[in-house]
């Protein structure tokens, strides 16, 4: 298949799960796969002849983990546990989000420790690539085990229930079973805790967070250099001899983005009125390189769980055997975005306190309050800070951890849950409210420049001002910000002040 991804369960990445989850990128699945899986399936099947007792197959789950299932009900049995357990709450989650919980559910399977037959795979390949979009409710997971509630709402696609996207309409999963040519699958034993038992939903929204916070990162520099620039900053702060002093590689590598970003500019050529400026301005390099140090770690341990056997219990085919465990359990993705929340948070924080050393003369020195000439008649981007100042409270409030809860479930069988479900959601509501945050820094900084003309600020601050003055114009009085707010945040959140920085001056580190 062309420009296809194949699925081994072994090497997906970050951007594998944006190509397919956003850019409708397809899948392959190797035979080797199919027979890993097809020889998995029979060694169940052997397993049970023998008698063996194996949780999820022949008893039932959770606080009934110890009651048998006979044999020829087992298949009912994960019938009813999937519709059971799709017992969420909310909100639709969006349809990225559904498609990379899919993808990364198939990633587990394809190892082959999940006990599922070959044709149940495989149905779930073509659901995937035949832009079948299982829809499932945001809320209900306590990520442990795995994120249950919301990848059962899934699963019952396959079987020809729940709810289902397709051809831009949301339906009956039956229905748009029925219109992509794909035959609902009835559920054989284990199959049912196989499709749900893991930390996919979480671990998507994860690896969407990550790639989103990545490109916010580099915007960030990009504004943050815009308003050094305007400021007329001392410039050793981004000096190679004096971050090189500190061994971070994020704070390096952020450094040597703002010199390269702030090369050519005219206003930075003029005297300086301070010895050194404010803690936001100079230590950019200390605290977003920080953030990109932090990421990386992220990123490692994200990926690392994308291409992990998080199921329970593992068949082992070559052995045939069963094992329990916990390797559901969603503690490595709570931990790493709570870790996300605290310094997309921070960055957020220094983003708003630049946007107010715009704003205060006390700080700016010689623009305008609130970036108006007509002070008092109006009142320029006053509120527009008090926005900033909202979003950057809230941040704060989201970013106290969820994974040092936890609840205990199912009769203390199931006793310390992660919450990492949680953590994943609240930080894709920081990077949201963030990318707002830096788009009214954006519209404060272009404003700033007007009082800087004729003096030229760098190529890469001239194509980021042409780019946000194509939807915001100048301000000559006011008006009704929240609409220069609305054009503006798009320019962030789908990298397009990226793209102007980029094609100016060429790729950022």
């Amino acid at each position: 298949m062309k420009n296809s991804i194949a699925i081994t369960g072994n090497n997906l990445k970050v951007e594998d799960v944006v190509a397919i989850a956003r850019n409708n990128q397809p899948i392959t699945i190797p035979d080797s796969v199919i027979k890993k899986i097809g020889a998995n399936w029979q060694a169940i099947a052997q397993m049970l002849d023998r008698g063996d007792v194996m949780y999820g197959l022949n008893t039932g789950i959770g606080g009934f983990g110890n009651v048998r299932i006979s044999k020829n009900k087992a298949g009912e049995l994960s019938t009813r546990m999937l519709r059971a357990h799709a017992s969420g709450y909310g909100n639709f989650v969006d349809l990225d989000i559904a498609k990379a919980t899919l993808l990364l559910r198939l990633n587990v399977l394809a190892k082959g420790y999940s006990g599922v037959r070959p044709f149940l795979f495989q149905t779930f390949v073509d659901i995937l690539n035949k832009g079948v979009v299982p829809l499932f409710y945001d809320k209900g997971s306590v990520g442990t085990s795995g994120d249950l509630a919301p990848i059962s709402q899934m699963g019952l696609v396959v079987i020809g229930e729940g709810t289902a996207w397709y051809q831009g309409k949301t339906m009956p999963g039956k229905e748009a079973l029925k219109l992509a040519g794909i035959k609902p699958v009835p559920l054989a034993y284990r199959e049912g805790l196989a499709i749900m038992n893991g930390s996919q939903f979480m671990t998507a929204i994860a690896a969407l967070n990550i790639f989103d916070t990545e490109r916010l990162i580099k915007q960030a520099e990009i504004v943050c250099s815009m308003v050094i620039d305007v400021l007329n900053c001392v410039e050793s702060a981004y000096s190679a001899k004096y971050n090189r002093a500190k061994l971070y590689e994020g704070q390096n590598v952020t450094a040597t983005n703002l010199r390269k970003l702030l090369q050519g500019s005219q206003i930075l050529k003029q005297p300086k009125k301070n010895v050194q400026n404010a803690y936001s301005l100079r230590s950019v390099p200390q605290v977003i390189g920080a953030t990109r140090d932090c990421l990386n770690f992220i990123r490692k341990i994200t990926e690392q769980e994308m291409n992990s056997v998080g199921d329970n219990p593992l068949f082992f085919t070559k052995e045939k055997i069963c094992l329990t465990g916990a390797n559901f359990h969603g503690a490595p993705i709570g931990y790493t975005q709570d870790l996300l929340k605290t310094i997309v948070t921070d960055l957020g924080n220094l983003c708003e306190r630049q946007t107010n050393n715009l704003m205060d003369p006390a700080c700016s020195g010689d623009l305008p309050a609130f970036l108006v000439k007509s002070a008092g008649l109006d009142s320029g981007l006053m509120i527009s800070q008090y926005t900033q100042a909202a979003l950057v409270s809230e941040n704060k409030i989201l970013a106290s951890p969820a994974s040092v809860d936890s609840i205990p479930v199912s009769a203390n069988q199931e006793d310390h849950v992660s919450f990492g479900n949680i953590a994943a959601r609240q930080a894709r509501e920081i990077i949201r409210n963030t990318e707002a945050v830096l788009a009214i820094q954006l519209l404060a900084v272009c404003q700033a420049y007007e009082f800087r003309k004729p003096l030229k600020p760098s190529p890469a601050f001239q194509a980021v001002y042409k780019l946000v003055r194509s939807v915001s114009p100048t301000i000559t009085e006011d008006r009704a910000f929240y609409k220069d707010i609305e054009k503006v945040v798009p320019l962030i959140r789908k990298y397009k002040v990226l793209d102007a920085a980029e094609k100016t001056i060429g790729k950022l580190k």
